[in-house]
């Protein structure tokens, strides 16, 4: 039987079943605005418990969840690497040595107020998704719980969109610090970043699509080039497929590019991540980021004329043309200037 108490304003549930195999018991609790709602989970939670759909790893914990999730269904995803990075960190939160049979919404809540002390809302979001869509192939998968404890906490609220824009001071000081200019051969990977730094700005490809191009993906005659979503890391979903228009200024980057193999740039988004860091730490550049070369490309892109928002949406592989919001940022005299 679930016991339900009222703690302010709010009504506090617990269940608490010794399970189809016997101890140790099976425990849940979670919170509701009304006594209505408490009751309704609590006779649900005790269903799923008696049925036996629960409490089948009694002894694992959210760090065993995590890691099976890092290691059987990370790889197969664009974002692998970012997966097993953020689930490497999070062994160190307490959350990961709670028990799989004990974890509530009381532990997603107090996880969620420790990382936003320390880290912005955008990345307790993008942490949050990974743990709940860790938490769903346990559920339908494993069968090792039955209820996802997130579902009755609160997720962060979205903070304001970044409409960081690199100047071209900047650009050339990033250049510089990373040994590139357009008439020469870059001879050393720092260097291949740069040239894939100046590529990202005319064509507002993704750090992953650039690196996994390779050469057969490069029509210089047609003046594109393809991204293929179905590579490893050229994107982040089907949408990112695409073609995309090459400028000369991209062209030129390309030209000189040494062929040797079947990559284009020769990176990874490791090495780029790395020395990109670097740079700008030489460069005494704040506050700017890999992927803002995406936003400023799109923000570019927009002020073509004749440039129409769906075809906009389509060289840059944006499905959704909200999301366009976030990089489209024209000023109010360039809307003037259209007006007029």
């Amino acid at each position: 039987m679930a016991s339900i108490r009222k703690r302010g304003e709010s009504y506090e549930v617990a269940v608490c079943v010794v399970g189809p195999g016997g101890p140790p018991p099976v425990r849940r609790t979670a919170t509701f605005d009304t006594r209505a709602e408490a009751k309704s989970w609590g006779i649900r939670t005790e269903a799923a418990i008696l049925s036996g759909k629960a409490g089948r790893a009694a002894d694992k914990t959210v760090g065993d969840l995590l890691r099976r999730y890092a290691e059987t269904v990370s790889p197969s995803k664009a974002g692998a690497r970012w997966e097993q990075t953020r689930i490497r960190a999070l062994a160190d939160d307490p959350l990961s040595a709670v028990k799989i049979s004990a974890l509530d919404a009381t532990h997603i809540a107090a996880w969620r107020d420790r990382r936003l002390r320390v880290v912005q809302r955008e990345t307790v979001r993008r942490e949050w998704t990974l743990i709940s869509c860790a938490i769903v192939v346990a559920i339908k998968e494993w069968r090792w719980l039955s209820v996802n404890p997130m579902t009755d906490v609160k997720r962060p609220a979205r903070g304001r969109p970044r409409d960081r824009l690199i100047t071209d001071e900047e650009i050339e000081r990033l250049l510089f610090a990373l040994g590139y200019t357009s008439d020469g051969c870059p001879a050393t990977v720092t260097a291949r970043v740069g040239a894939a730094f100046a590529f990202a700005i005319e064509t507002g490809m993704r750090c992953g699509e650039i690196c996994a191009l390779e050469w057969r993906d490069v029509h210089a005659d047609d003046g594109i080039c393809t991204v293929r979503a179905e590579t490893a890391g050229a994107g982040k979903t089907e949408a990112a497929r695409r073609e995309v228009p090459i400028s000369p200024a991209a062209l030129r980057v390309l030209r000189g590019l040494p062929v040797a193999g079947a990559s284009v740039f020769g990176l990874s988004t490791s090495q780029v991540d790395a020395l990109f860091r670097k740079a700008k730490a030489k460069a005494a550049v704040a506050d700017v980021t890999f992927h803002d070369t995406r936003h400023l490309a799109i923000t570019r892109l927009a002020r073509v004329p004749g440039m129409d928002v769906l075809s906009l949406a389509k060289i840059v592989g944006h499905r959704d043309l909200r999301q366009l919001q976030v990089y489209f940022n024209p000023s109010a005299t360039d809307l003037a200037r259209l007006l007029g």
